[in-house]
C-alpha cells in the first residue's frame, strides 16, 4: 500500500490534539514509514514576508502572500515549501504523487521573494512522521480516513473549512461521524 499523494482526514475520536480535525497530505510512504504535511493548521502571527526578511531574502518590500502552516510535530523548526509541480529545484525538490512538489532548499524561497517560483505554494514548518507500520495501524484503528485531495483543497487559504470540505469530497457529512471508534 502506497498512500503518497493521498490525504488523511482525522476522525472525530482522534486522541492526539495536535492532529484534531487535521487534513494531511502524504508526501512519501513506504514499508519503512510515512511523511506528511498538515494542510489546515495556520501558524498565527507568522507571516511569509516576515520570514523572508528574517532569512535576508527580502528587503521588506511587498511579497506575494504565501500561507505559513504548522506541518506537524516532527522537526518543527524545519521548513518545507509544498508547491505546484510547475517549478522544481533539481537539487532539492521531491515530486509528490498527484502533481505536487516539495522543496526544502532556499532556492524556492528566493524565487518566491523575487515574484517567481511555483504558481501555487504553501510554507510549512515541521512535518508528521510515522515509523514502520505505524500509519497502517492508525488507519486500521479508525484514526484516519484516506482519500484523494480535491484540486482546490491543498492550496486553499480557507483553512478552517478544509476538514469539512475534505470529508464532503468523500461524500461524508461530519455530523454523522461518531466520536467513538469501533468495529462492526
Amino acid at each position: 500500500m502506497d498512500l503518497s499523494g493521498k490525504i488523511l482526514i482525522a476522525m472525530p475520536a482522534m486522541g492526539d490534539t495536535r492532529f484534531e480535525k487535521s487534513v494531511i497530505l502524504i508526501c512519501s510512504h513506504s514499508a519503512e514509514g510515512a511523511m506528511g504535511l498538515i494542510l489546515n493548521k495556520p501558524l498565527p502571527g507568522l507571516k511569509f514576508a516576515e520570514l523572508l526578511k528574517q532569512l535576508k531574502l527580502s528587503d521588506g518590500g511587498p511579497v506575494r502572500p504565501v500561507p505559513v502552516q504548522f506541518g506537524g510535530p516532527v522537526e518543527s523548526g524545519r521548513g518545507f515549501v509544498l508547491h505546484s509541480d510547475d517549478w522544481r529545484d533539481p537539487d532539492g525538490t521531491m515530486m509528490v504523487a498527484g502533481g505536487y512538489g516539495l522543496t526544502t532548499t532556499q532556492s524556492v524561497l528566493s524565487e518566491l521573494a523575487a515574484g517567481g517560483g511555483p504558481k501555487e505554494a504553501l510554507m510549512v514548518l515541521g512535518y508528521a512522521g510515522w515509523g514502520e507500520g505505524q500509519l497502517e495501524g492508525e488507519i486500521a484503528r479508525s484514526d484516519w480516513l484516506v482519500g484523494d485531495p480535491a484540486p482546490d483543497l491543498i492550496f486553499s487559504s480557507a483553512d478552517a473549512g478544509k476538514w469539512t470540505r475534505a470529508l464532503a469530497g468523500m461524500g461524508i457529512d461530519p455530523l454523522v461521524l461518531s466520536a467513538s471508534a469501533g468495529r462492526a
